[in-house]
């Protein structure tokens, strides 16, 4: 006899308390393989496949798309024939899960495809497809004896006549709407003439306004930003700097041969550059308040554009980087973000944050906090603007920088001095850069 085994939401990632269910990717009296997705989820971090360690015939789903899932909660339930799969953890008191095949990345066997029981010319799942014949009573009731009028289920129409249904298809009456005067709730040719002649109600007023429900990653965000600006005294200052000699220095480095240098890769390296410089900047104050966290690496976080809106990707040691390195991690971490491939591990754990929101076209911003980071440097547009350059005025590419940081981990004269770093990095890179 097949044992039913029941698949519960694992923890997807730090500390998660539960997901949204996007897509179901399988469904009840489906043969499946071991560590096949079986729905895919959507976390506050990003959207994962989730694999079940079973083998055999799914014999319950929990969970419409939409509905929020809470850890530890039953996702699916698992016919598994007797020597397949992961069936010898069951005699294990209690049984034990198999490890689960990383999220977001599993993917089936060549050639797989998904098997209904009983499909024809279905492929050889987990479960071999003669006992999963014998399994399927599981997955489906028994069937029912049609019932009389009087006792028929909700839904049901009592209607005999068929000039009845012809007159109210003509009329396009849903006879679902008709209550029946005629023996046992029979609809007659009076009841269908009465809901004709009643007169029409009153369509509603339209709804001038709705109201969106936050979830998933939009709703995470709204969490941890009001959370950010509710506990942490922050503080911005900011500067305008001449970025020519930045852009110049790109270009001249773009002319070699090998990967070309973003902007965004060479402010990341004066980030960490800064960083090591003002240390202090690279830390978290407790979540009781009582002290502050000093972070030995800089975990540099970056701002990209997602189809799932905002999110903070971040690249892990970017202190032990160069700058080609960095431009490297930059822009895959960019690519998976815009194609939803980023895994949760790859939002998290980011110790500073480099804002580029001059991509949106405008200059100056104060920014929330990405909690509980302390510091967060933001660069505006490059653009043409009249400077004062050697004693004389000239058009210059100037940007302007801000820097928003948790005034209990520094006061302000460290924020300036890290600033008034980073600005003279991006006017000078040249001979800074080479200082590093």
């Amino acid at each position: 006899m097949p044992v039913v085994r029941e698949f519960t939401l694992p923890d997807l990632g730090e500390g998660l308390t539960g997901a949204e269910v996007v897509r179901w990717l399988v469904e009840v009296g489906e043969v499946i393989a071991v560590d096949q997705p079986v729905v895919e989820v959507e976390t506050a971090k990003a959207v994962v496949e989730v694999p079940c360690p079973y083998g055999g015939v799914v014999t319950a789903r929990y969970g419409a798309e939409g509905e929020e899932i809470p850890v530890g909660a039953p996702l699916v339930t698992v016919a598994v024939a007797p020597g397949e799969g992961p069936q010898p953890l069951a005699d294990q008191d209690p049984p034990v899960e198999r490890p689960l095949v990383g999220y977001g990345v599993a993917e089936r066997p060549a050639g797989a495809r998904r098997a209904r029981v009983g499909a024809r010319g279905a492929s050889a799942p987990a479960v071999p497809v003669a006992q999963a014949v014998q399994v399927a009573p599981v997955a489906v009731a028994a069937p029912v004896a049609p019932a009389p009028v009087a006792s028929a289920a909700p839904g049901v129409v009592a209607v005999i006549s068929p000039l009845v249904r012809r007159i109210a298809r003509e009329h396009d009456l849903d006879l679902r709407t008709v209550a029946g005067s005629g023996p046992e709730g029979l609809i007659l040719r009076r009841d269908v003439e009465r809901a004709l002649s009643a007169p029409a109600p009153v369509a509603a007023a339209p709804v001038a306004e709705g109201v969106v429900p936050l979830r998933g990653l939009r709703k995470a965000v709204a969490e941890k930003l009001t959370r950010s600006h509710q506990e942490i005294p922050a503080a911005t200052c900011w500067v305008d700097a001449d970025a020519t000699a930045l852009m110049e220095l790109r270009a001249e480095l773009n002319r070699a041969a090998g990967p070309k240098i973003s902007v965004l890769a060479l402010l990341a390296r004066i980030s960490t550059a800064a960083l090591a410089r003002f240390p202090e900047l690279n830390s978290s104050v407790t979540p009781d308040g009582s002290g502050i966290v000093r972070h030995t690496a800089v975990h540099l976080g970056f701002a990209a554009q997602s189809e799932r809106g905002l999110v903070v990707p971040v690249v892990k040691d970017a202190h032990a980087l160069g700058t080609e390195q960095l431009g490297s991690e930059l822009a895959r971490l960019t690519e998976a973000a815009r194609e939803g491939r980023i895994t949760p591990a790859e939002l998290t754990g980011g110790t500073f944050t480099l804002n580029n929101y001059g991509v949106f076209g405008v200059d100056g911003s104060t920014p929330i906090l990405n909690h509980p980071e302390a510091a967060m440097l933001g660069v505006g547009r490059i653009t043409p603007k009249p400077w004062v350059h050697n004693g004389e005025l000239a058009v210059r590419q100037v940007t302007q920088l801000s820097f928003t940081f948790d005034h209990r981990v520094c006061d302000g004269g460290t924020a300036g001095g890290f600033l008034r770093f980073v600005a003279d990095c991006v006017e000078q890179p040249g001979t800074l850069l080479r200082q590093l």
